[in-house]
């Protein structure tokens, strides 16, 4: 198992290698200049020519690219040009807030599917089986903004009850934990649905397998027979599921960060993209792709510790 990490983070190293140059040569390649982003749109040709110069864009695009991997590896990411500041600081800020709300997300959505997912594939074609797989197909259709909108207008306008936006500061005269009760109910609506979906099919099948009929016959109960045999083998499929949702939960929040104004990762890399602000993107995509594959690699570790027949 050692060996297969260590294989795989070398193989992290050429990956993250080939992502960074093709990054940085999409960001050259695509239509808009810099420089005119920056002096806006009344620049002269002087003023162009001047700041481009400054800036060293004057210089082959693959000498910057090394200059730049160079100061990446010292952890010198560059300056924004949208926020002014350094990337590095901006990235770890937006980063830590989008973690803070994965990490709460997650602790919501992992229970909730497996009880859920647990009850209705043990109980195949009971009323329970057939409202959790209702509810799931529902939510797990409705897209983020529509779930975020709906949800707004029943907690925000309709109830009153909760803040309509997330910018995590205490003058807008609403407590920083709710704050985080809108995006987290939107994001765990959207996110159980499919899980839910994935860990009832795995529970079905497994239910139908012989084990779980010689353990029954045997005498023990059926909850003996749940938590004791089918629960660990129907969790093994949907394992690796379950921990991609991760790399969702870091990079794939775009929409529900921009609904409720919460300033995240994909928030920052939608307004980066908009700008043009090559040095945010290359930074976010270089931090999206790390996350994917060490997300891959804790899938494949843990999927060879709940199945030993994996390690052979």
């Amino acid at each position: 198992m050692l060996r297969f990490a260590a294989k795989q983070l070398f193989n992290m190293g050429f990956t993250l290698l080939a992502v960074s140059l093709l990054v940085f040569m999409l960001n050259e390649w695509t239509p808009g200049d810099v420089v005119s982003k920056i002096l806006g749109p009344y620049a002269n040709a002087d003023q162009v020519e001047k700041v481009t110069r400054e800036m060293g864009l004057d210089r082959p695009a693959i000498v910057r690219y090394f200059e730049y991997m160079g100061r990446a590896l010292t952890g010198d990411l560059g300056q924004s040009i949208v926020y002014r500041a350094p990337v590095a600081s901006i990235l770890w800020d937006r980063l830590g807030n989008t973690l803070l709300l994965a990490a709460v997300s997650f602790a919501v959505i992992v229970p909730l599917s497996v009880v859920l997912g647990v009850l209705a594939g043990s109980r195949e074609g009971s009323f329970t089986d057939r409202a959790v797989s209702v509810f799931s197909s529902i939510t797990a259709s409705i897209p983020e903004f529509a779930m975020g909108v709906f949800l707004i207008a029943i907690f925000v306008v309709g109830l009153g009850i909760l803040p309509g936006t997330s910018p995590l500061r205490s003058d807008t005269g609403w407590p920083i934990w709710s704050q985080f009760v809108m995006p987290v109910l939107v994001v765990t609506l959207y996110d159980a649905g499919y899980l839910i979906s994935m860990i009832r099919t795995s529970m079905v099948e497994v239910m139908r397998q012989p084990y779980i009929r010689t353990a029954t016959l045997k005498g023990m109960s059926f909850g003996q027979v749940v938590r004791g045999h089918a629960v660990r083998n129907a969790l093994i499929a949907p394992f690796t599921v379950i921990l991609l949702q991760l790399n969702y939960l870091v990079s794939g929040l775009v929409v529900v960060e921009t609904v409720f104004a919460y300033p995240g990762f994909g928030r920052m890399m939608l307004e980066a993209a908009l700008a043009k602000d090559i040095a945010i993107i290359e930074a976010g995509t270089l931090v999206a792709v790390v996350v994917t594959m060490l997300t891959q690699l804790f899938g494949d570790l843990g999927y060879m510790a709940l199945d030993p027949r994996i390690r052979v």
